[in-house]
Parts: C-alpha cells; structure tokens; sequence
C-alpha cells in the first residue's frame, strides 16, 4: 500500500491553536501580576518611611525617569522615543499626563502613607464610571441605559459616603479623575507605554530633582540619612513603577480588552482588604453602604459592557458572513 500524502490536518489546525492557548494564558498570567502588584503598593510605601508623601513622590519620579531610560536602551526604543518630541500635538498630550499622573501619584502616596488605603482603593473602584462619564462629556460619546443606571448608583454611592465622612471622599475624587484625565491623554496620544512613561517622567524629573536638593541643601532629605537599605528601597521605586506597567504591556497584547477589563478590579479589591484586614481602618455603617453601592454599579456596568461587546463581535460577523 502507498503511504497517503495527504496532510495531517490535526497537526497543522492543532500548533497555532495550542500558541494561541498559551500566548493568551500567559496574557492572562501577566495582567495578574501587574494589579496584583499595584494592588499590593499600601504595603510597599509604608516601608519607605520617615520620608514624607511628597519626598517619597519626587524619588518616585527620579528613579523613574532612570528605570525607564534604561529600559528604553536595552529594548532598544531610542529613535520611537525621540519621535515624541517632533509631533507637537503628542508632546501636549504627554504633558498633560505628566501633570495628571504626578498629581495621581502623589495623592495615592498621601493616601496609603496617611491611613487612607480604604479611600484609595475607592478612587480606582470609581474610576471606571467616572472615564465613561469624561467619554460622554469630553467626546460626546452615548452610553445605554444601564450604563447610565451604573453612573446614576456610583453618583448616589459617593453621595451616602459624603455624608458619612462629612465631606466629599477628595482623594478617592482625585485618584479617579486624575487617573481617567491621563488615560484620555494617553489614548488620544497613541504612544508606547515605556517610552510615554520615559517622556512623562522626565517632564516632571527637575522639578523632583529640584525639591530633593532643597531638602539636601535643608537638611531634611532622609536619602542616606536612614541606612543603606532606606536607601535602596527608595531607589526601587523605579522598578516598583516599571515591572508592573512591563507585565501591564505584556498583558494587553496577548489577551482581550473584556478580559483586562475584568482583572483591573483586582487592584482596588487586593487595596480594600489590605485597608480593611492588615491596616484595621475603620468602615462604618454609612462606608459599608456607600461601597456595596460601587460595587453594584460596576456590576451593572461590567455586565452591559461585556453584552455590548457580545452584541458588537455578532453583529461584525454576520457583516462579514454577508
């Protein structure tokens, strides 16, 4: 008998789906680990003391702009990096982020290094709705009705904790408004995640280094004061920023958007526990009502985004069957 020459179908169908399979599993492996690690950062600053919020920020950007500029060396994104300064209209958008994301970072120091991990930890539960709510007002884009409804609960949940904390949550309003202002300014620039940051960073790296040196110049900088492992630790705050946006990167081109989506409440979840069961913050009545309310409205909205998804993929299929 002649041996067939017909292909094996199993094998040629069976290699990409089993790549697919791991390419998208380990996205998923990725994403965990970036909000898992932004979700431990109420452990991680704590550490760091002495130093205050606004010390720890300025070495935060600092080691930032070094982490990154190597990075940017070693992947070899010198000439993607050096386009952002020609197109003016990215520049602006970059330096808006710099701005909006020195203020985020700082009021999320403030936050975890003044017991407030439970507020901080609202501010990204919330933020979510308030970047549809900047979607509506700044792009005039339409939201359904259930969108509306999850807006509508989240408005009323942040009212209930107005009134139990006896003024507005500003640093959960911040750390959302803040962080939906830059990833408007990021989307509408189109940049790299790494070479961004680097730009961002270095925008903002004089001032930082400026207000180091007055600490220095007043004998106030902890920076050598405290021991070499203080030290080091505040030096690390390049690569606390770095691996979890690298695993971030990683993460978002291997899995979809529905599923990074899902897995960005991680952060806030692991930040609430942390403020409720390590760091024993008090969560009254009024605080346990007003964040089952958020947590109904992201149910809401996380139920109709993934049906408005669902309905978008059947409808550009049976377009393309067509």
């Amino acid at each position: 008998m002649v041996p067939s020459s017909k292909p094996r179908p199993s094998h040629r169908i069976g290699r990409p789906y089993a790549h697919l399979v791991s390419r998208s599993r380990q996205g998923f492996l990725f994403g965990i680990a970036a909000y898992l690690l932004w979700g431990g950062f109420p452990l991680y600053w704590p550490l760091l003391e002495p130093a205050g919020s606004v010390e720890l920020l300025a070495h935060r950007i600092l080691w930032s702009v070094v982490t990154l500029g190597v990075l940017v060396l070693v992947l070899r994104r010198s000439r993607q990096f050096r386009t952002l300064f020609g197109d003016r209209r990215v520049f602006l958008l970059l330096a808006l982020a710099a701005a909006v994301i020195t203020v985020n970072w700082g009021t999320y120091i403030y936050g975890v290094t003044n017991d407030r991990v439970v507020e901080t930890s609202l501010g990204y539960f919330i933020n979510p709705l308030v970047t549809v709510l900047m979607g509506v007002v700044l792009l005039g884009e339409r939201l359904t009705r259930p969108q509306w409804l999850a807006i509508g609960v989240g408005g009323l949940a942040c009212l209930v904790l107005t009134v139990d904390y006896g003024h507005p949550p500003w640093i959960a309003l911040v750390l959302a408004f803040s962080f939906g202002t830059y990833g408007l300014a990021k989307k509408q620039a189109g940049a790299e995640a790494v070479e961004s940051l680097t730009l961002e960073t270095l925008l903002v790296a004089p001032l930082a280094l400026g207000y180091l040196a007055w600490l220095v110049a007043h004998e106030q900088s902890t920076f050598g004061t405290e021991g070499t492992g203080h030290a080091l630790l505040l030096m690390s705050a390049g690569l606390v920023t770095a691996v979890p946006l690298l695993c971030f990167g990683a993460a978002a081109i291997r899995v979809p958007m529905v599923t990074l989506g899902l897995l960005q409440y991680l952060a806030p979840i692991l930040q609430f526990l942390l403020g409720v069961l390590w760091f024993h913050e008090d969560m009254s009545t009024g605080r346990w009502i007003g964040f089952a309310l958020v947590w109904v409205a992201l149910a809401i909205f996380t139920f109709e985004s993934i049906r408005h998804r669902r309905r978008q993929l059947r409808l550009a299929a049976e377009a393309v069957a067509v």
